[in-house]
């Protein structure tokens, strides 16, 4: 009778083993890279979306791009949140801030590693903060385009940084 509960715990403990880097999937290699701004539009449509979900997209396969192997589980960017500060210019020059004007812009989201068959392997959450003043002179209409951009960018490679690899 020992034997049978014996091999049970060891199939018991293989299962929880080996079922580990499942649920802990290494996002060393990706099958392609999809950005999905649907949490986002809830709230928030118009351009930015559309343009946060294309410089996303770009960032994210100019930091990915040595990862991806053909088959491999797809990695998807759940964007749920875009924060751009109102920003003036104004530049403070208390320590608090750092000699800035204290507004920052943020994006929000997390990163699913999706398997062939739609079921989640890993998630990443991440949150990623740059100072307003990111998209250069505020007076300039091309301003939110280029924060947006440098919000992008940032998260795709602060994402690459801190996804777990073998």
């Amino acid at each position: 009778m020992r034997v049978p509960s014996l091999a049970a715990a060891f199939g018991l403990l293989a299962g929880v083993v080996l079922g580990v880097p499942a649920a802990a999937q290494d996002f060393d290699r990706v099958g392609g890279i999809a950005v999905d701004v649907r949490p986002l539009q809830v709230y928030a449509r118009g351009p930015q979306t559309e343009l946060l979900r294309a410089v996303l997209t770009e960032a994210m396969q100019r930091s990915f791009g040595d990862r991806i192997v053909r088959g491999a589980p797809t990695l998807v960017v759940r964007v749920s949140g875009l924060s751009l500060a109102a920003y003036g210019g104004a530049q403070g020059g208390d320590r608090s801030s750092l000699g800035g004007s204290g507004t920052t812009d943020y994006l929000d989201g997390e990163a699913v590693l999706v398997g062939r068959g739609g079921e989640i392997l890993a998630r990443h959450p991440q949150l990623s903060a740059l100072p307003a003043s990111s998209g250069g002179a505020w007076y300039d209409p091309a301003s939110e385009r280029r924060r947006v951009a440098a919000l992008a960018e940032h998260y795709a490679q602060w994402l690459r940084r801190r996804l777990p690899v073998q």
